[in-house]
């Protein structure tokens, strides 16, 4: 499935619904199963709070990624309780749920923008910690895990 058409810019919840309605033509029950989860998931986020509203495809990035992540953890601990068959199909929840998300940044990338981030904010030392992450995952944007951005921003601020 994944965005159909590059020449279009449909909003990610509405290509994801495009896409459910496509996989439940395509018989696809993966697909079908994990994007109807992730629409689920889309409406909770949209109803939650003191008012219905839309999301931004940031907001719907963060709960796919939220998603995603959750579905590397349980592939984790079936691996670890001896369930390779359950593992490898939350991995394949997850790789769908993938198609969607935005490449993960690389380790130079990630560096790139941790290093810029708290260059204009003029972060130093481990006291300003919070606002110094607070910075970086703005500027990451969701595009590599938060324990990576931590690392590398503690240890910056620890050589600064």
């Amino acid at each position: 499935m994944g965005p159909t058409d590059p020449t279009e810019d449909p909003v990610l919840a509405d290509q994801i619904q495009a896409d459910l309605t496509a996989a439940m033509k395509a018989r696809d029950d993966l697909a079908r199963s994990v994007l109807r989860m992730a629409t689920a998931a889309l409406k909770e986020a949209r109803v939650a709070g003191a008012e219905v509203r839309e999301l931004t495809d940031e907001e719907v990035v963060a709960v796919l990624a939220r998603e995603a992540k959750r579905r590397e953890e349980a592939a984790a601990a079936f691996v670890e309780g001896g369930r390779p068959d359950k593992a490898e199909r939350e991995l394949a929840e997850r790789d769908v749920l993938a198609r969607y998300l935005p490449a993960p940044l690389g380790d130079d990338e990630l560096a790139a923008l941790v290093d810029e981030a708290l260059a204009e904010g003029g972060f130093e030392g481990p006291a300003q910690m919070g606002l110094a992450m607070k910075a970086a995952m703005a500027k990451v944007g969701g595009r590599a895990d938060g324990k990576a951005v931590s690392a590398l921003v503690k240890a910056r601020l620890a050589g600064a």
